[in-house]
């Protein structure tokens, strides 16, 4: 299958030099980042160009968070802070996954039980293939759904058997945390509220609508820039609609980076590919910058060469972009999140720059990511 995450992010051949004004920065460890400057000169004609509202960005180094900034408005006549609070969309996956993980780690579930002996979704009841459902397969997206419900009429089927396709599938992650709310009689917002929110000190991330959204959140626009009511719920969603900043993301990251709270050996299979796309991704003329290998690893796409090993995510919704990335290897990692439907042409500009303010770092990785776009 064409891989979703790339597919819908990235446009080949927007490396350019743009012009534009500095905007408010965070009162964090941003002043020894080379780059800063070139953003803050880049960015704003950036946005003005592609009729993106805001995008805000963080950078970590060697394992500490070293840039945390925004550009342009959250909202009509309100300026993007480094507090502003974004949609991440499907980077919500990565952070669902870690609490799986955690607990798998922790053996109190195994990533390769049958999630039918502890919860079987009703609309697949009488399903024999409910009983081939594990933990790993939801989490590599081969749990045999589509991508959601709704396109089966509102009833959850099978696409294929478990594990025998790839299928990137927001349904797979409901499942699988269904799955393990109901092993540990626990909301599972409320064990990824313990597990990772208030261990990582994550006090700006959120499933759910809270109070201390008021004013603060990035309200997704259309391609022409006009800004959209955001979509907040009420109740969790695994697989979207987290809302956070990209600081708070970085502490998320950074604990996948230290592998906290769980084994070297969970934190293996979380960096492996699971399910491996390269035979599809790396067809023709992408072979030239293709990884060693690529594809689905638990929670994250996988992107492994010779001497790195990169976990991603992409997230879009209406209006809505945002990526990030990290370098195992190196301790380094990007993310980049907008509140516009043309967020995805900031992508690569603002990472060909981030490449050559840091002499090359991650370069293969980006031209990685352009061959895919194109």
């Amino acid at each position: 299958m064409k891989n979703p995450l790339l597919k819908l992010c990235l446009v080949a051949g927007l490396a350019v030099v743009l012009h534009g004004a500095s905007a408010a920065e965070s009162k964090s460890a941003a002043s020894a980042f080379a780059p800063r400057a070139s953003l803050d000169r880049d960015v704003p004609g950036l946005l003005d160009e592609n009729h993106v509202p805001s995008v805000s960005i963080a950078r970590i180094d060697q394992g500490r968070l070293v840039f945390a900034k925004a550009y342009g408005l959250q909202s009509p006549g309100q300026p993007a802070t480094t507090k502003t609070l974004y949609n991440i969309a499907s980077m919500t996956k990565p952070i669902s996954a870690e609490v799986v993980l955690q607990l798998a780690s922790a053996r109190r579930l195994s990533l390769d039980e049958a999630m039918a002996a502890t919860w079987t979704d009703p609309d697949i009841a009488h399903d024999e293939r409910r009983l081939l459902l594990t933990p790993r397969l939801a989490l590599s997206h081969r749990s045999g759904f589509p991508n959601w419900r709704r396109q089966t009429g509102g009833v959850l089927t099978f696409k294929s058997a478990p594990g025998a396709a790839i299928g990137y599938s927001g349904e797979g992650y409901e499942y699988v945390a269904r799955f393990a709310q109901e092993k540990m009689h626990t909301d599972f917002e409320a064990l990824a509220q313990r597990q990772i929110f208030d261990a990582l000190g994550m006090h700006d991330t959120s499933y759910t609508r809270r109070a201390w959204f008021a004013g603060r959140i990035a309200e997704p626009a259309d391609a022409q820039g006009v800004f959209q009511k955001p979509a907040i719920t009420d109740r969790w969603i695994a697989s979207d609609l987290l809302y956070t900043t990209p600081s708070d993301y970085a502490k998320f990251m950074l604990s996948v980076m230290n592998t906290t709270d769980m084994t070297p050996a969970m934190a293996r299979e979380r960096e492996r590919v699971q399910a491996s796309q390269k035979a599809d991704m790396c067809a023709g003329a992408k072979a030239k910058s293709c990884p060693d290998d690529v594809g689905f690893g638990l929670g994250w796409e996988v992107y492994r060469f010779k001497d790195a090993t990169y976990l991603m995510h992409t997230g879009m919704d209406e209006g809505v972009f945002t990526l990030g990335y990290i370098n195992l290897a190196s301790r380094r990692a990007t993310i980049i999140f907008t509140n516009g439907a043309n967020g995805p042409k900031l992508v690569l500009p603002i990472l060909d720059q981030l490449v050559r303010e840091t002499h090359g770092q991650d370069a293969a990785f980006v031209e990685a990511l352009r061959a895919q776009g194109g």
